[in-house]
């Protein structure tokens, strides 16, 4: 039979499916239910030493809709980072490793360009026993007058400094989320890869408006009339984040095997997941999709990823990870690759007898071959 648990820079998972930071990783109590339901992991909402500038609006999500159904295929978020303070969070990372010592609790830790700062938050959180860090140079909105979150992420420079930082003193491994908004996402990748992170996840939200209501003509989500673009998620950005994944994971293949990717982005069912383990992902994050479905869409997922996995007698997630990766190539290889197929179909066609007088003895046994429709 196939298996889930996996492990992933030395963290044994029961499965790849983890909480993704955000309101489902809001307090204790949500981690709880996360584990309790069966995530292998959960990645806390990101935390920062300072709460106090932090405060949140609503309303502050906006969803679009399937044209005539209740679909949720599009989901923005103008959600600023946690609003709790960061002592309160050391409590209850302690508290639940405590209840749920065999669950992998990951801290998503943001703060201003200051070594200082990291240096301290990575120390404190360790203090308490999390089992990983994600640092969020991703966020899209939100915070950058204090150059946070996707200010940072769009500098491959500032990425690398800064995850060096952390490094001095991390003791568990280190995941650098990734900013989606930015042309071209191996460069941050490889500066974070080089710095010493343990792995990479991918793909925060894209920066987005939502719409415009005809009616007020006002920008969506509407606060006092007014709005900013947030991060766009759901299944929407599903194949922006599996091209970019892909385009991570083909840039660690040669000198980066030992890291990792966390793949992020409209993940709703275990097919969904299937794919960005296919594209080199070791784990994979649940975030909007929890929003809408609930804690419980775990099991779903589970059942519907161990088909996968038995239809193609897969036993290991290790076994199918990154198996389409030799399927990319270039436009150029593409037109070559079908143009010989074109060619051997038509030697084929012009090979095949259907009249008695085409047989001829030199070509006997390939004529004969050119008939025969079990070939394999």
């Amino acid at each position: 039979m196939p298996t889930l648990e996996t492990t992933v820079n030395g963290l044994h998972f029961k499965n790849p499916f983890l909480i993704g930071s955000g309101p489902p990783g809001t307090n204790a109590n949500v981690i709880r239910k996360a584990f309790d339901e069966g995530w292998g992991g959960v990645v806390a909402k990101t935390i920062s030493l300072d709460a106090s500038k932090v405060t949140n609006v609503a309303p502050r999500y906006a969803r679009m809709r399937a044209t005539g159904s209740k679909e949720v295929f599009g989901w923005e978020n103008i959600e600023l980072i946690s609003d709790r303070p960061f002592e309160l969070w050391l409590e209850e990372f302690d508290s639940v490793k405590k209840s749920h010592p065999d669950g992998i609790l990951i801290a998503s830790i943001m703060e201003e360009y200051n070594r200082d700062r990291w240096i301290e938050i990575v120390n404190r959180c360790q203090e308490v026993g999390v089992d990983a860090f994600e640092l969020n140079f991703s966020c899209p909105h939100g915070l950058p007058e204090r150059k946070m979150g996707a200010a940072m992420g769009e500098n491959a420079d500032i990425v690398g400094e800064v995850t060096g930082w952390v490094m001095e003193v991390a003791e568990v491994p280190v995941w650098t989320k990734m900013t989606p908004n930015i042309t071209h996402i191996a460069d941050p990748g490889l500066s974070a890869l080089r710095a010493g992170a343990s792995g990479l996840a991918a793909i925060n939200t894209i920066l987005s408006v939502m719409g415009v209501d005809l009616e007020t003509l006002r920008p969506q989500p509407t606060v006092e009339g007014y709005s900013v673009p947030g991060g766009y998620s759901c299944k929407a950005v599903r194949p922006i984040a599996l091209r970019m994944v892909m385009e991570l994971a083909r840039m660690m293949q040669d000198d980066y095997e030992d890291r990792t990717i966390s793949g992020i982005g409209g993940i709703e069912t275990g097919e969904d997941a299937a794919q960005f383990i296919l594209l080199g992902a070791h784990t994979v994050q649940v975030c909007t999709g929890v929003m809408i479905h609930g804690y419980t869409m775990v099991h779903e997922l589970c059942t519907s990823l161990l088909a996968f996995m038995e239809q193609h007698k897969f036993e290991t997630i290790d076994e199918f990870r990154g198996a389409s990766l030799p399927y990319f190539s270039t436009h150029a290889d593409l037109v070559q690759r079908q143009k010989q197929a074109k060619a051997e179909a038509k030697a084929k066609r012009e090979n095949m007898v259907e009249k008695d007088a085409q047989w001829t003895g030199d070509d006997f046994v390939q004529q004969s071959d050119s008939l025969v429709s079990n070939d394999d």
